[in-house]
């Protein structure tokens, strides 16, 4: 098979067939470890075009204000407390109760300039790199929006407020979507988390009340502009996947090993529905472990996941802070070597 750009194998996998070997890239990838692999590089896609990853990464552009040390102000009105990772962590939040979310008025969409960062990462690197853009579906704006706590016991409390964050995050994001999409766009992803590594954040029958509704209602919508969806969410998921799975995603993320999600099982129950994209394991293996380590597990992951396509290589969430340069190093050594079709790990 002659060589394809890293756009046409990404796209391949996603409709679930064998490229000319199997991609890899990372949501994330700290900025320690990108430096001690490519001294000078200056971020992460940079670093994406110097070690031969497959995507571009990019987002629509919100803005922040100072909100104290360490502390910024989100456009959404939530602030972000900075972290030892690359991203921060919400500690105040704007919506309460029914009355603050009647008040509320969230970014516009279509405001000018909101996508000058996707512009210019499809300008370097569309038709090369496949270029992802991250947006979200049902949790993770209603979560910012009032807070892990908070949301959690409005599951219960008051579902109908988190109803209408629910809908207010579809329409926001399905705007957005239709803004990338007249760009050029092709794949998108969505963060949301749904799950611990004990369970679902929520019951699955909450879920399937208050969260599943807008989830198909979103990747309907994606579907129908054309966009491919990578759906991310840690966890141990069981109890929802065959719920996000029925919603129309093309390909599910992570795979969390340590959540107890099994490669091997999730491909023989969704292979020829989905593609797949895991699951070395991040969170003990490549923070503790030995190169040789990585590279015997990397490798165990293609012989699980690689046969008859639709697989994308990567770490079970992201290349963080606390992960060896070495070890992911190890990863992408034993991916050139072994990750070519047919596989033979």
């Amino acid at each position: 098979m002659k060589e394809m750009t890293s756009e046409e194998r990404v796209l391949c996998v996603l409709d679930r067939n064998e490229p000319d070997r199997v991609p890899h890239f990372e949501w994330a990838i700290d900025k320690k470890v990108r430096v001690a692999l490519a001294p000078g590089c200056r971020s992460l896609n940079d670093f994406a075009a110097r070690m031969g990853l497959d995507a571009a990464l990019a987002e629509p552009d919100f803005s922040k204000e100072t909100a104290g040390p360490g502390r910024w102000r989100t456009e959404w009105g939530y602030t972000i407390q900075e972290s030892q990772e690359e991203h921060g962590v919400e500690v105040e939040s704007p919506i309460q109760n029914m009355q603050d979310f009647e008040r509320y008025i969230p970014p516009n969409p279509d405001a000018p300039g909101r996508y000058s960062s996707v512009e210019k990462v499809l300008l370097e690197y569309g038709g090369k790199k496949a270029v992802i853009v991250h947006l979200n579906d049902v949790f993770s704006i209603p979560r910012s929006l009032m807070g892990y706590e908070n949301l959690l016991m409005a599951i219960a409390a008051d579902p109908d407020l988190v109803s209408a964050l629910v809908d207010m995050s579809v329409d926001i994001n399905l705007s957005m979507a239709k803004q990338l999409a007249w760009r050029g766009v092709k794949i998108i992803y969505t963060g949301d988390d749904y799950a611990g590594d004990s369970g679902p954040l929520m019951s699955p029958a909450h879920f399937q009340s208050l969260f599943a509704p807008g989830l198909r209602r979103v990747m309907r919508g994606f579907k129908e502009m054309g966009l491919r969806v990578i759906k991310h969410t840690d966890g141990m998921i069981w109890p929802l996947l065959e719920t996000i799975v029925e919603s129309g995603i093309d390909c599910l993320d992570p795979i969390d090993p340590v959540a107890g999600m099994d490669l091997a099982e999730v491909k023989a129950a969704y292979g020829r529905r989905i593609a797949l994209k895991g699951n070395v394991d991040c969170s003990h293996l490549m923070t503790l472990g030995t190169p040789e380590q990585v590279s015997a597990e990397t490798r165990k992951t293609l012989r699980v996941g690689a046969p008859g396509g639709g697989f994308i290589l990567s770490s079970s969430n992201s290349i963080h802070s606390s992960v060896k340069p070495e070890n992911y190093q190890a990863m992408l050594v034993t991916l050139r070597e072994y990750g070519r079709y047919p596989v033979n790990a």
